[in-house]
């Protein structure tokens, strides 16, 4: 729904943009870059209001704020489609599936990503493009390397099935826990550990609680960008390919330096001294590869099986 922004002198569009990460992060990056480039570029007759770190809104609540229009825009995790009834989006969640990030985007750059995208238009939604956060370590306060290391734990997890069953393989309890909750969770010993990219695990000061972080490169942390189908049905034509063109770039943006952010964070992790960094070496992944191969074929049964041969295929494996 559009609204007039608060404070401005004669009508202008106000795009609230809504998303549970830190602004110094990929994604918080990306945000303020989309809100630069389209207040400049309509010269601030389009004004995008970002809100971080669930301010607004959360991982439990973003969704529905979206479909009710009480947001224009949210960048929700990829692992949160499957709650709203599009499990193939469940895909990114398999482990060891992709080596890095620019594996990731032959997926979705492809012909994949572009159908799942188009797919959420069944429940109004706009799918816009996907945005990275890089690949997934390993946190405990106790190295998480072999099999064993897991056995017992409660894993902070998003609310994914796949998720879920991959901790459920290496022995773990996966606990599902809004993004937000972790650092307190982690904190108070609700759970044991976690899994994040090294930006999400420095920015939201997960170090503080957590002696170990294993550098597994196990997984894959992405987000779709996705408006609500009312308003963006609402727009003029220009305004849609203002919006996109800005959102394109930002994007482009945020991807360049998913990496970067990373390796800034693992560099300030070293420096900080409060955790312990340990390497996945080649035969530790293949262990860990081969204990959660049952996850695959439990998705494969519940999507079907042509979806992961595609990504598998346009991955080269």
């Amino acid at each position: 729904m559009l609204v007039l922004a608060p404070g401005m002198a004669g009508a202008a569009l106000l795009i609230r943009f809504s998303h549970v990460v830190a602004e110094d992060t990929p994604k918080g990056l990306a945000a303020n870059r989309f809100k630069a480039l389209v207040e400049q570029r309509s010269e601030q007759r389009i004004r995008v209001a970002v809100y971080p770190s669930a301010r607004l809104y959360g991982d439990l609540d973003e969704m529905e704020a979206l479909r009710l229009g009480a947001v224009e825009m949210v960048a929700p995790s990829l692992s949160k489609f499957g709650r709203i009834g599009f499990p193939e989006f469940e895909l990114f969640d398999l482990p060891f599936l992709f080596d890095s990030n620019s594996e990731v985007r032959r997926v979705t750059q492809g012909a994949i990503g572009q159908r799942l995208l188009v797919q959420l238009r069944q429940q109004g939604l706009v799918g816009l493009g996907y945005l990275d956060n890089g690949l997934k370590q390993m946190s405990a306060n106790r190295p998480l390397l072999e099999p064993d290391d897991f056995k017992g734990l409660r894993m902070r997890i998003q609310f994914s099935r796949v998720l879920a069953s991959q901790f459920k393989a290496l022995g773990a309890r996966p606990v599902p826990l809004a993004f937000s909750e972790t650092a307190r969770a982690l904190a108070t010993g609700v759970v044991d550990g976690t899994e994040n990219p090294v930006s999400n695990f420095w920015t939201q000061g997960m170090h503080k609680y957590q002696t170990d972080l294993s550098l597994t490169d196990h997984g894959y942390v992405g987000y779709a960008v996705v408006a609500n189908g009312r308003f963006w049905n609402s727009l003029s034509e220009p305004d849609r390919t203002l919006i996109e063109q800005a959102l394109r770039e930002a994007l482009q943006y945020g991807n360049q330096i998913a990496d970067t952010q990373n390796a800034k964070a693992l560099e300030a992790l070293r420096e900080a001294g409060t955790t312990r960094i340990h390497v996945l070496s080649p035969v530790q992944r293949a262990r860990l590869r081969k204990l959660v191969q049952p996850v695959y074929d439990e998705l494969a049964q519940r999507i079907g099986a042509s979806w992961i041969e595609e990504a598998q295929k346009a991955l080269g494996r």
